[in-house]
């Protein structure tokens, strides 16, 4: 009879190199049907990113509804100098009439449709995406999102 004597450093080796090899062949067999939010949209400097008015709803301990709007994804970083396309799409609420602060960018999403706003930054910074009907907690808010420029 005849044994085989592995060091714990060979089977650990080995069993990362099964893990690897496992999680390459599950990432190539999957469909490739994911749709990526940001892109860019085959022109240079031009990048469009999509997103999403959305809501959510709960209720109280003492059984009060609340509820809030939100941008999804709520935080976007771009680079300075670059043209940006947001194209938002109305899932949730009738419709979000909105500025982007520190532009003269405004624009209404309605529910349903896509709305398609272009706008470069020359300046970095934080800039705020407002909702003007969801501005404070009082008409479920804040639905703010925000606007990275590097």
């Amino acid at each position: 009879m005849k044994f085989i004597v592995l060091k714990k450093g060979s089977v650990v080796l080995l069993i990362v190199a099964l893990v690897i090899i496992s999680i390459g062949t599950i990432w190539f067999l999957l469909p490739d049907n994911s749709y990526p939010t940001v892109s860019m949209d085959g022109k240079p400097n031009k990048q469009v990113i999509q997103l999403v008015t959305g809501e959510f709803k709960s209720e109280t301990d003492d059984g009060k509804e609340i509820e809030v709007y939100r941008w999804d994804p709520s935080t976007i970083f771009v680079e300075k100098g670059e043209e940006v396309e947001l194209r938002i799409l109305g899932v949730n609420g009738h419709e979000h009439p909105f500025y982007i602060e520190g532009t003269d960018v405004k624009g209404t999403v309605q529910k349903g449709k896509e709305t398609v706003v272009t706008v470069t930054f020359d300046k970095e910074g934080t800039y705020r995406l407002i909702c003007n009907t969801h501005q404070t907690l009082e008409n479920n808010g804040p639905m703010v999102g925000y606007i990275v420029v590097d």
